[in-house]
């Protein structure tokens, strides 16, 4: 009998899931090929390496082989020099681009027959990643400089402050002040979401009754709602509503989501509001229907184009003029902070809608 703990269970079985994601990576194969251009034996890994149809490999002959790589075979078995971790580029060889790294070595069977070892390795998946940690290290050095910048905007707008307010009541041009005292209220912002964004403050979370944030937050955007002429369709059906969360935060996540569908409608258009208990099989962790609260966000709007989709919650990513691209990645932050999940739907010229799932908040007697 196992006397692993449920924990030290959990911990194998991420070192697995970890294993297999390096093993998909570097991927290996193996040929064993004669001085006759003969494949003695080739494993099925090389078929997936170098594009090989599904019926080439194991059994295919050397000639099947990319040239570049036939060549080196040939080469070594006729010098007797090994081929020791040589970079080999695929490309223009009419299977599968990317990169190879060979390694080959002689042996002999008996007296006179030659036979290579090839050891090949995909280096494309390999590079890929590479690239990826390179990125993930970009960002988080301009996640970083883009702090500090903020942070220091925002003390020389509050240091300044005061001066503005005491020039702007001598300043005649009444348009002029307007416009001046919008940029101001706007640099503010901007520089108080890139430190939302970038920040690590934990929510400060408690029993919050989601239905009461969001009456709020509806309120907060009725006066855009009454300009647009912009109908109403509010459904609150989940029973429980309470969730473990930071209300304010909530808000912020919410008012995000009410002005983007608010910016996609013309006027007339129709918010619908709706929540339920989520349906089996959905949600964070895998929470039993009636522990988990199901939020539906729509809009009659023009929709999301297919190819901005995939990027909708990419920090800095806008489609609209003057836009900051960091409202969505900050919503989408603050729901994954309360163990949620959201996702999005969009049909261009029919609207578009956010489905938010949270982990209800339940006694337990």
């Amino acid at each position: 009998m196992s006397t692993r703990t449920p924990a030290k269970i959990e911990a194998s079985q991420e070192g697995i899931s970890f294993a297999s994601a390096l093993r998909d990576v570097l991927t290996s194969g193996v040929i064993l090929a004669d001085a006759r251009g003969k494949a003695i034996f080739m494993s099925q890994e090389i078929g997936q390496i170098l594009g090989l149809a599904a019926n080439s490999a194991p059994g295919a002959a050397v000639g099947d082989l990319p040239s570049r790589l036939q060549n080196l075979i040939s080469e070594c078995l006729a010098s007797g020099k090994p081929v020791s971790n040589l970079e080999v580029d695929l490309k223009g060889e009419g299977r599968r681009a990317g990169s190879i790294r060979v390694s080959i070595v002689e042996l002999r069977r008996g007296a006179a027959e030659q036979v290579a070892v090839v050891v090949i390795s995909d280096l494309t998946s390999t590079k890929h990643l590479e690239q990826n940690f390179l990125h993930f290290d970009r960002l988080a050095s301009i996640g970083t400089l883009s702090a500090g910048m903020a942070h220091e905007i925002r003390n020389a707008l509050q240091a300044g402050k005061t001066f503005f307010d005491l020039l702007f009541e001598k300043h005649q041009d009444a348009e002029l002040v307007d416009l001046a005292r919008r940029e101001i209220c706007r640099i503010d912002a901007i520089a108080s979401r890139m430190l939302k964004f970038v920040g690590t403050a934990e929510p400060a979370f408690g029993e919050v009754h989601l239905h009461e944030v969001l009456e709020h937050s509806l309120r907060l955007v009725q006066p855009q709602m009454d300009d647009r002429l912009i109908s109403l369709n509010r459904s609150f059906q989940a029973v429980p509503d309470r969730v473990s969360g930071d209300d304010l935060q909530l808000q912020q996540a919410f008012v995000n989501l009410f002005l983007n569908a608010l910016e996609a409608m013309g006027p007339r258009g129709t918010l619908t509001v709706a929540t339920r208990n989520s349906s089996p099989g959905a949600g964070p962790k895998g929470l039993p229907a009636d522990t988990r609260i199901g939020l539906t966000i729509q809009d009659t709007g023009a929709g999301i184009p297919a190819e901005n989709l995939a990027r909708l919650f990419e920090p800095f990513f806008t489609t609209k003029p003057g836009g900051t691209g960091l409202g969505l990645p900050i919503t989408k932050r603050i729901i994954q902070e309360h163990r949620g999940d959201i996702s999005v739907e969009s049909e261009p010229g029919k609207g578009t809608t956010f489905r938010i799932i949270l982990p209800a908040l339940v006694t337990v007697s």
